[in-house]
């Protein structure tokens, strides 16, 4: 018979005190997790009258970046246990959302006019003290940003080459599609860098198998344009309210800009 407490500590808290990563048992739920808290998102939102537009998506990528660099200070050790359990996957999310969630609410409520850029302002400033404790590390691989930004570059430069092709590819031409397509290339290319140049390896249960089974996480780029290029058709030509579908595209954003993020600050600094 299973003991349910060994059950719960083997897949949910020992991935986080040990910071082993992901299991099938615990993706699922957080994935799970996600679409409730998103559903009850809109909900709060809508009784705050906050409107969920493209706007609020671009005002909303200082906080990603800021959560992205909070949690390579908890990479690099700058926070001890039991603080650090805070900052690992997917404790952080749940307090990055917060502290977000109540940044965009006292904003809306205070700021007036210019309550959207004080929002921003705020993740920016956050993100720069994040940025500025970090510092104290040293930079080990300087050039690692640009080839980040080249390889993720190119390859994004390539689909919307393609895209000229194939006409089922015109939700492309929406620039907020274009920029989650650009953020996973991100990712797929810091995946791709860290583990092939670097000796690092993937935590994420589908892509460790992809990765492992192919010999290469060059893998990576096929694998998210599989499930990327008909997850953005579908936004936009089944998803009818603007609030979902907009909140939606700032999740797929964060999953593919912050992972980015997080993995080239950590190969720069050499952690």
């Amino acid at each position: 018979m299973i003991d349910l407490n060994d059950w719960i500590y083997k897949y949910y808290i020992n991935p986080i005190i040990y910071d082993t990563g992901y299991n099938p048992i615990n993706t699922l739920t957080w994935g799970l997790l996600l679409g409730v808290i998103i559903l009850g998102l809109i909900r709060i939102f809508r009784s705050l009258n906050i409107k969920i537009d493209e706007n609020l998506l671009l005002y909303t990528i200082p906080y990603i970046l800021a959560g992205s660099s909070l949690r390579v200070i908890e990479d690099a050790d700058l926070i001890k246990p039991p603080a650090s359990y805070l900052l690992i996957t997917p404790l952080i999310y749940f307090l990055v959302f917060l502290i977000t969630a109540t940044s965009l609410i006292l904003c809306t409520r205070f700021g007036g006019r210019r309550s959207f850029q004080i929002y921003a302002g705020i993740g920016l400033l956050w993100t720069f003290i994040n940025l500025v404790a970090l510092s104290s590390i040293g930079v080990q691989r300087p050039l690692v940003p640009a080839a980040v930004l080249f390889l993720g570059s190119a390859i994004t430069a390539l689909i919307l080459l393609i895209r000229r092709s194939f006409s089922w590819l015109s939700f492309l031409d929406n620039r907020y599609n274009l920029a989650i397509l650009y953020s996973h290339m991100l990712d797929a290319s810091s995946t791709y860098i860290g583990v092939d140049w670097f000796g690092y390896y993937e935590k994420h249960v589908v892509p460790t198998y992809l990765i492992n089974f192919f010999g290469t996480a060059a893998i990576m780029y096929p694998l998210k344009l599989l499930v990327l290029l008909p997850v953005l058709s579908i936004l936009d030509t089944s998803m009818e309210d603007p609030s979902l579908r907009n909140l939606t595209k700032l999740v797929l954003i964060t999953l593919g800009l912050a992972p980015a993020v997080r993995n080239t600050l950590r190969l720069t600094l050499g952690i």
